[in-house]
């Protein structure tokens, strides 16, 4: 379980194919407080540390996380988006994230706001999904890269969302432009009552 408030960003520092799955090994500043089996998620993704060695630490990305993923596209040198699990004893600051996502859009539109950075996202339309809670609202929450942010005049496959310049510098929001892909999660709470109208009818 995650809040959405990214530490900072690890450095891809090797990246490894076995079969289907892929090793990435990555560095931060938070290397030696990790342990082995430990949740970290990587923008947005949750993977877990499987080697630790030489102030860098290796997840593994599955077939399936990288069929609904960016992580596929990444290589050497990007910067990720991490946050270790939460505690469950503090403040819960930006909304509740699983770590698993849901599929990626791409950003279609980036415009300077007057200090704040507006980035607008786009996603294949499906109207099953959408009935199925996969979509968003207005000032509702959604995850990109794993950022916790309030979404703004969302349609049927398009929402915008505003970036103030800490998160733009401490996220890798700063190298999104026109055409990057990014991973969403959408807000778990429309996909439970999603369900739960499905059950009831």
């Amino acid at each position: 379980m995650f809040s959405g408030i990214i530490e900072e960003f690890a450095t891809v520092v090797a990246i490894h194919q076995d079969r289907d799955n892929i090793d990435f090994t990555l560095t931060c500043s938070f290397v030696n407080e990790l342990s082995i089996d430990q949740s970290v998620a990587h923008n947005g993704v949750c993977l877990t540390v499987v080697h630790i060695e030489n102030n860098q630490y290796v997840v593994t990305a599955m077939k399936e996380t990288l069929n609904r993923t960016n992580l596929g596209l990444l290589k050497v040198g990007d910067k990720v988006n991490v946050e270790r699990s939460m505690i469950m004893n503090g403040r819960l600051d930006g909304h509740i994230v699983q770590g698993h996502v849901d599929q990626t859009a791409t950003c279609i539109k980036k415009e300077d706001a007057n200090g704040s950075t507006y980035f607008t996202f786009e996603y294949p339309e499906n109207k099953e999904m959408a009935l199925r809670g996969y979509f968003t609202v207005d000032k509702g929450s959604v995850t990109v890269n794993g950022v916790s942010l309030t979404v703004c005049n969302p349609t049927s496959n398009t929402f915008q969302v505003a970036i103030i310049p800490y998160t733009l510098e401490h996220t890798n929001f700063q190298d999104i432009k026109v055409g990057t892909v990014v991973n969403i999660e959408f807000d778990i709470w429309g996909k439970y009552i999603a369900r739960l109208n499905e059950i009831k009818q």
